[in-house]
């Protein structure tokens, strides 16, 4: 979990990155973006489970959750209960899909 949470912030602040230079921020925005986004990649790659879709499908939980966190911490905005909820239940379903017994 701590690798996918580690590549949540990386491509949270990469998009965020380009998002602020497709506002007006300046083009030099897009060189720490490119950077955050292939580490990402890199770190979702090394991801345990054997199947990518369900590496991929379970570190959609923790974006999520990462997500509402950087809304807190980075854009200094409270969430709501809708906000919480919804990353609470992304979060067990990530866990579902990451630890549930298969046969």
């Amino acid at each position: 979990m701590p690798l996918y949470v580690l590549a949540a912030a990386l491509e949270i602040a990469g998009c965020f990155a380009v998002w602020s230079w497709w506002r007006g921020a300046s083009i030099v925005w897009l060189i720490p973006a490119a950077i955050a986004l292939a580490g990402f990649a890199y770190l979702l790659a090394l991801a345990p489970p054997t199947h990518a879709g369900r590496s991929y499908a379970a570190y959609g939980g923790v974006y999520i959750a990462a997500s509402v966190a950087w809304l807190v911490l980075i854009e200094r905005t409270r969430p709501d209960w809708a906000d919480l909820a919804g990353a609470g239940l992304a979060l067990a379903g990530a866990a579902l899909i990451l630890w549930a017994p298969r046969g």
